[in-house]
């Protein structure tokens, strides 16, 4: 069994001591975080590792930054992709590492802002950018791509489809981009809810989070032959409650891999 997680923390230094427990409490073999806001520098490598986590990140410290920490491995770390635009300058969005034989990719998409926006236009152009640079890696074998895609895939991923009119992350393009992603050979995990609708984010506004308002923008992509191996997939809604948490909430996905080959 390998259970693969992903979680926008919205600020590792701020919520450092949350993840840990979180850790210790999940215990998945490998956690992908977006949206750390922290330098490579000040990464808390010896923290993950007390609690038996090797760890990669790729921050500048900015608003974005991501990483990928594990307890099965940790090979063959790059950082962004090939052909990856910046806004403009390239930003810290993107890397991916060899878990336990499973390559695993930690994204996280630009925002997008408004759809007349030239975020928007950068948003398309950088989950462009991704498919062409995960095309041969999904053909080279197993592959997860995991993270907070600012897109909600369908009108059943918002908690009011009418609510979003004239809003990112529900237009046609967007879907569009992801949907190309799932045509290049990935499959989209679908979660099931611990309660109430399977959302992985709730605005931190009006009380969004207890009406249950909320939106399924944190996506786990397999490739096809490996989304054949989940057994179980679900959304830990608990780690988005008490005291200054995330707006986001872990999503879990557990696999059953065949055994590895002796060399």
């Amino acid at each position: 069994m390998l259970r693969i997680a992903t979680w926008n923390v919205n600020s590792l230094p701020a919520r450092l001591p949350r993840v840990l427990d979180w850790l210790e409490r999940a215990q998945p073999d490998v956690l992908c975080l977006q949206e750390t806001k922290i330098a490579d520098a000040s990464f808390p490598h010896a923290e993950l590792e007390a609690v038996g986590y090797d760890s990669a990140a790729c921050g500048d410290g900015g608003y974005n930054g991501v990483a990928i920490v594990s307890r099965v491995g940790l090979e063959d770390v790059s950082r962004g992709f090939t052909g990856e635009p910046g806004f403009p300058d390239l930003e810290k969005r993107a890397i991916a590492a060899t878990c336990g034989g499973l390559r695993v990719w930690s994204i996280y998409v630009p925002n997008g802002r408004s759809p007349d926006s030239p975020a928007f236009e950068y948003k398309l152009a950088w989950l462009e950018a991704l498919r062409l640079a995960l095309n041969e890696e999904i053909t080279g074998g197993p592959i997860a791509v995991c993270g907070d895609f600012n897109v909600a895939p369908t009108d059943a991923d918002v908690w009011d489809p009418a609510a979003f009119i004239g809003s990112t992350h529900v237009t046609a393009a967007e879907r569009s981009a992801v949907g190309a992603l799932l045509e290049a050979g990935l499959t989209d995990v679908q979660p099931r809810a611990l309660k109430g609708a399977p959302f992985t984010y709730w605005d931190y506004r009006a009380g969004m989070f207890h009406k249950g308002e909320g939106m399924r923008i944190d996506l786990v992509l397999l490739s096809n032959t490996l989304a054949a191996s989940v057994v179980d997939a679900y959304i830990d809604r608990d780690a988005r409650k008490g005291t200054k948490p995330s707006d986001h909430a872990p999503v879990v996905v557990d696999l059953e891999l065949p055994p590895q080959p002796s060399s």
